[in-house]
């Protein structure tokens, strides 16, 4: 399977809160949630939808995974009118966690990650299927990306500056080149870039 990560970041590339109303997106003294709530316009709904539609299983961080399994494994059809393919998604397909200290997960279907995760991301990546997605997931993202193990990550970017907030990347950390492979934006102006990840990049020498 292909590894992909998709993440919803504002400019200033926050990721907490994007949905608002929960402790989670309040952590941290954090007031700013809900920033991506009515953001996008229907090609960026249709993209998302699309993309949960390959998933053949799932990779999440404990926290998301909290997060989704309340609302996400709680709720109907009927509960999300437009959103359906997300939550047909997220019910039928495996789901890992990444998690050295959940225990027996209630979400159907999922099984829980607790030892040596760059070998069983590995061997999951090894198995037949289109896409392990990774969605939000912050500090798994970054592990991810310094082991070398995701084959493409998608940001949706909003068009708004918090100034506050948990970032996708911190303010130091290792480095990464990127090739952009897709970029769009919608009427909205939320945009949509694919990359895939290209190594180390290279600096100018004196």
């Amino acid at each position: 399977m292909k590894l992909t990560t998709m993440t919803q970041v504002t400019l200033d590339r926050v990721m907490q809160g994007n949905g608002g109303g929960s402790d989670e997106d309040r952590r941290n003294g954090f007031e700013r949630g809900g920033w991506a709530r009515g953001k996008g316009d229907n090609d960026t709904h249709a993209f998302i939808n699309q993309s949960y539609q390959r998933a053949d299983a799932f990779l999440l961080g404990r926290r998301t995974y909290e997060l989704f399994a309340g609302s996400w494994g709680s709720l109907t059809e009927q509960d999300v009118p437009g959103w359906e393919p997300v939550l047909r998604a997220l019910n039928t397909q495996p789901k890992y966690v990444a998690s050295t200290t959940l225990a027996d997960p209630e979400w159907s279907g999922t099984t829980v990650l607790s030892d040596d995760l760059a070998t069983a991301v590995a061997d999951l990546k090894a198995t037949p299927g289109g896409e392990l997605q990774v969605h939000g997931s912050g500090t798994l993202t970054r592990w991810l990306l310094q082991n070398d193990l995701i084959d493409e990550m998608t940001l949706i970017v909003v068009p708004v500056v918090l100034g506050q907030g948990t970032r996708l990347f911190p303010e130091s950390g290792p480095d990464l080149a990127l090739d952009l492979v897709e970029s769009r934006v919608d009427s909205k102006g939320v945009t949509i870039q694919v990359y895939r990840p290209a190594g180390r990049p290279h600096y100018a020498t004196a």
